[in-house]
C-alpha cells in the first residue's frame, strides 16, 4: 500500500523536460568529423548500386521465369532494378562533378603560378609576344 505522500507524488504533473539545443555544424567541422567521406559519395554508391542492380536482375528473372507478370515480386524486381540504375547514375554524376572541380582547381593553381613576362629593360618583349 502507498502512504499519502506517495499518492500525491503519483498525481503530481511531471516536470517539463529541459530545453535541448542542438549545435549547428559547419562544413569544416563535418569534414573533420567524417574524415572527408562526404566528398566521396560515388565511392559509396557504386558498391550499393551494383548489389541492388544484381538483386534486381535476379528477382526480376525469377519472377518472369514463373510467368508472374504483374505480381508483387515482379514489381519488386523492377523497383530494385530501377534503384540500382539510379544509384549507379548518381555515382557517375558525383564522380563527374568531382573531376570537374579537380580540373578547375588545377587550372586556378596554374594561372596563379604563371605571371606575365615583362622586360626590365623597357618595352622589349620576347619574340612571338605582341602588345
Amino acid at each position: 500500500l502507498l502512504n499519502p505522500t506517495q499518492e500525491e507524488d503519483l498525481c503530481a504533473p511531471a516536470p517539463a523536460p529541459a530545453h535541448v539545443s542542438i549545435p549547428l555544424v559547419n562544413e569544416h567541422q563535418l569534414t573533420a568529423a567524417t574524415g572527408g567521406a562526404e566528398l566521396s559519395c560515388y565511392r559509396c554508391t557504386v558498391p550499393f548500386g551494383v548489389v541492388v542492380l544484381i538483386a534486381g536482375v535476379v528477382v526480376t528473372a525469377v519472377a518472369y521465369s514463373f510467368n508472374s507478370h504483374g505480381s508483387t515480386i515482379s514489381y519488386f524486381g523492377l523497383v530494385l532494378l530501377s534503384a540500382g540504375l539510379l544509384l549507379l547514375a548518381a555515382s557517375v554524376a558525383c564522380w563527374r562533378v568531382r573531376v570537374g572541380r579537380r580540373k578547375e582547381r588545377r587550372r586556378e593553381s596554374q594561372t596563379t603560378l604563371v605571371a606575365p613576362r615583362k622586360s626590365i629593360f623597357g618595352e622589349r618583349l620576347p619574340p612571338g609576344q605582341q602588345r
